[in-house]
């Protein structure tokens, strides 16, 4: 039995999806089948003119479609409840792609500040050379991003929650309800399995399957779910901008949508484990976590995500020095500056995912020179747990 992704709400339960999803062009194999091909013949030349006519061939050439690359995409759709999906090279090729394949020069983009270090760069840096406007505002106040809307004029309303690094969370439901532009949430903390922003009358959830969606460190890809309208419209750029996915990495990734509802169910229960243990503890100034009851947005966080997350994201109280001395001094966690693995990563977002950003910018986004984010992964919570209070006591000692 094969199926399709389909926008009708279904009575399987996500767990159950991740395993059935995908599977179209896999005939009777339980793996993905890995087409490693660049090129198809074509039998005839009608043939060959009606699929480079057509949006979405698989069976022409890779740069269009894939049959390995279209059952990753299905099992995201089937996943996020969508309509259609399209797999990109990596996170950042899916949000360019959203970006410059749905605005144009004299248009207007209303994002909020907190955002990853390189979504913000693509849009204060790239997007003004291209004649697009960007309106920057607070994503956790209510009523910030309908009120910078510009009626005629803008696009895109853009979205990240849980957002990078600080996990500020968004309000969905507004979201969705904002008419006119085009709106969009980068849901790559929570994956399809803790929210499902669609749900919540979101035109476009995009993720950077590179991170919790393959989970094991070992693809790179994006991928962006919605509508069929908006992802053939995005297909026609995404062939054009040539960041397409690699068989090999949508083949990796298929393999872990199969496991992503146990993988991020055990993560986020540890990482619970991890918030609490570290809340109040003498070093460190501030712990973010959606599932704490002190996370700013904690009520929020459990209406609209199942639990609260795989990440946990802390201030050490001694700034830049015990930033270096913690990530030097852990010994199970690995100083990384990816995600959603099945080992736990730690990484120190001013020197490293937020590098670029000016020190009024960091400040914007509530960086500190002593943050540290926390990518928990399927290590015995308790061996983790104390792994990382020893490093902040050596943070402190140093």
């Amino acid at each position: 039995m094969t199926t399709e992704p389909s926008a009708e709400p279904t009575t399987l339960h996500p767990d159950t999806v991740a395993i059935r999803a995908g599977r179209v062009g896999d005939d009777t194999s339980l793996a993905p089948v890995l087409w490693a091909t660049s090129t198809f013949a074509s039998p005839t030349v009608d043939d060959a003119r009606r699929m480079a006519t057509s949006v979405g061939a698989d069976r022409f050439y890779s740069r269009y479609g894939n049959p390995t690359v279209k059952g990753f995409e299905d099992a995201v759709a089937q996943l996020e409840g969508a309509e259609a999906a399209r797999a990109f090279a990596s996170g950042m090729g899916a949000m360019s792609g959203v970006v410059l394949g749905l605005c144009s020069t004299g248009g207007h983009i209303v994002a909020q500040r907190q955002l990853y270090a390189a979504t913000q760069l693509l849009l204060q840096a790239v997007c003004p050379r291209f004649g697009i406007d960007v309106t920057f505002v607070d994503g956790t106040e209510p009523g910030a991003f309908a009120a910078a809307v510009i009626p005629g004029k803008t696009a895109l309303v853009l979205a990240e929650t849980p957002a990078n690094p600080k996990l500020d969370v968004i309000d969905l439901d507004e979201l969705g309800a904002i008419a006119g532009p085009i709106t969009v949430v980068d849901a790559t903390f929570a994956t399809p399995v803790l929210q499902q922003p669609l749900r919540h009358g979101v035109d476009l959830v995009v993720h950077s399957a590179t991170k919790g969606i393959a989970g094991h460190n070992d693809a790179t890809l994006g991928v962006v779910a919605g509508s069929r309208e908006l992802i053939d419209w995005l297909w026609g750029f995404a062939v054009l901008q040539g960041a397409s996915a690699s068989p090999y990495d949508a083949l990796n990734a298929t393999r872990g949508i199969r496991t992503l509802p146990v993988r991020v169910a055990r993560q986020s229960e540890s990482a619970l484990a991890l918030a609490r243990a570290l809340e109040g503890r003498e070093g460190v100034a501030e712990v973010r976590y959606p599932g704490l009851p002190s996370h700013p947005q904690h009520e929020l966080a459990m209406r609209q995500m199942s639990a609260g997350g795989t990440l946990v994201t802390f201030d050490l109280a001694g700034g830049l020095e015990a930033g270096r001395r913690f990530v030097e001094a852990v010994q199970l966690a690995q100083h990384a500056t990816s995600l959603g693995g099945p080992e736990t990563l730690v990484t120190h977002p001013a020197s490293t995912t937020h590098v670029n950003l000016l020190p009024d910018e960091l400040e914007a986004n509530g960086i500190g020179p002593g943050t540290i984010r926390v990518s928990v992964g399927l290590e015995h919570a308790d061996d983790l747990i104390a792994d990382l209070l020893g490093a902040i006591g050596a943070a402190a000692g140093g």
